[in-house]
């Protein structure tokens, strides 16, 4: 894709249920023989991706109008794990198919995890999780199989607060035997949006303050119809191509709720924002962008998925801005990129900010300083994940001159209908040449 940029975006574009909580309540329809209804779901091709998988288990997924699915699973079976890997490529979305194939079937054969190149997500979190449910498991080549004759409650603590992991512990332990009690817990809004659907289904979840979540296990659920949270991660990203631009833009739908650490975070960078019943719209403070530290973290902290837009925001602050990344200890990955048009953006090994993180002395560049402001020109650059492409989308809606994007089907995987809200926007863009990305291509 060629995108000319120097061209402030204006308009409105609409956000739909978000990608990280669509997939996720798509799976929960498998707890359950009864037809579920899942709305506002955005056509990206996760979606698709997570429909091909339950239609290879025998399910049905009907897409109706309105972005809304009907998920059936009365005649789900079990099917090899290497079907599975042809289909999901090296998403992370197996995985959690545990907790219902275990439920269902009492045994679960899944492939080996992928995503993409931002650092070591290991399985162990999950595992160590279903394990003390009672799951016993083998890994086998390129895979996983798990067995358990029933899943029983267990207390089980995250060394780390993984959204995942949570996932996980919720899928398995709403049809296990007993109370499961999971502390330090992920309480992200998609965590919260899931719990939702399984309340709706006759789960018995309750949250805590202290991060702990409490799953009192039943013998069966019902089905659910339920319309899903919008993306946030989206929300972000077009507010800072906004400010980036010296545009505005409306994002139908968003929620400040949702989103609230990154409005405060933008505001004091420069940007400015105005709430509104169906929706925000962001846009540059009159008094220019202004420098400032950030950490990562998990919610309702900076959300690791926001620094990447962000970063393209603070190359065109006025002054030196510090971004400490705390989540993914490799997410820096596409920086060089950046500096090859023009920015001046610095990697360190040490915990840049205010708190030391679990990647100190580890060796890895998890922290950035970034000068601005700085002038960027175009170049060819290829997407290397979904949330650092689009970043690479706004960089080139930025320079100066005509910037070539490769991979750029990549960014379909989380945004949906990209290039039309591009074009809404007045982005000056040349022919779209994204198709669907092979199974092999990593993905967020």
């Amino acid at each position: 894709m060629a995108i000319t940029g120097g061209k402030p975006l204006n308009g409105e574009i609409v956000v739909r249920g978000a990608k990280n909580a669509v997939a996720k309540e798509m799976v929960a329809a498998l707890l359950t023989k009864e037809s579920c209804l899942l709305k506002n779901v955005s056509d990206v091709q996760d979606t698709e991706i997570v429909a091909s998988m339950i239609r290879a288990m025998g399910g049905e997924v009907l897409r109706q109008e309105n972005g809304t699915l009907e998920i059936k699973s009365a005649n789900l079976h079990a099917v090899h794990y290497r079907e599975l890997k042809h289909i999901a490529g090296k998403s992370r979305i197996p995985i959690l198919f545990a907790g219902p194939l275990l439920a269902r079937f009492h045994e679960a054969m899944l492939p080996e995890l992928g995503g993409c190149g931002i650092g070591e997500r290991p399985i162990d979190f999950h595992l160590d999780a279903l394990q003390k449910m009672g799951a016993t498991i083998e890994m086998i080549p390129k895979g996983v199989h798990l067995k358990a004759k029933k899943l029983i409650g267990a207390k089980i603590h995250l060394q780390f607060s993984s959204v995942g992991a949570t996932e996980q512990v919720l899928l398995a332990g709403v049809l296990a035997e007993g109370v499961t009690t999971l502390t330090n817990a992920a309480i992200e809004p998609e965590i919260l949006d899931l719990i939702s659907v399984l309340q709706k289904m006759g789960a018995i979840i309750s949250v805590d303050i202290d991060r702990t979540i409490t799953i009192t296990g039943v013998k069966e659920l019902k089905a659910y119809e339920h319309s899903a949270i919008p993306d946030r991660n989206e929300t972000v990203s077009w507010a800072c191509a906004a400010a980036a631009t010296d545009g505005k833009i409306k994002v139908k739908n968003a929620r400040q709720a949702d989103i609230m650490t990154f409005l405060s975070t933008f505001r004091l960078v420069g940007g400015e924002f105005e709430v509104e019943d169906d929706g925000i719209t962001f846009l540059r403070g009159q008094s220019g962008l202004k420098p400032i530290t950030i950490e990562t973290g998990v919610h309702p902290g900076f959300m690791t998925d926001w620094q990447q837009p962000m970063t393209i925001l603070l190359t065109q602050a006025n002054g030196t801005s510090i971004i400490h990344e705390t989540v993914y200890e490799e997410r820096f990955g596409y920086v060089h990129a950046l500096n090859e048009m023009g920015a001046k953006i610095e990697l360190h090994t040490e915990c840049l900010g205010g708190k030391i993180c679990r990647y100190s002395q580890e060796g890895y560049e998890h922290s950035a300083i970034i000068t601005g402001p700085t002038p960027l020109h175009a170049a060819k650059i290829t997407v290397p994940d979904l949330r650092a492409g689009f970043s690479y989308v706004v960089a080139a809606l930025v320079a100066q001159g005509t910037s070539t994007i490769g991979n750029i089907g990549l960014i379909s995987r989380g945004y949906e209908n990209f290039m039309e809200k591009l074009k809404s926007l007045g982005a000056e863009v040349g022919e779209w040449r994204g198709v669907f990305i092979p199974a092999e291509t990593e993905i967020l």
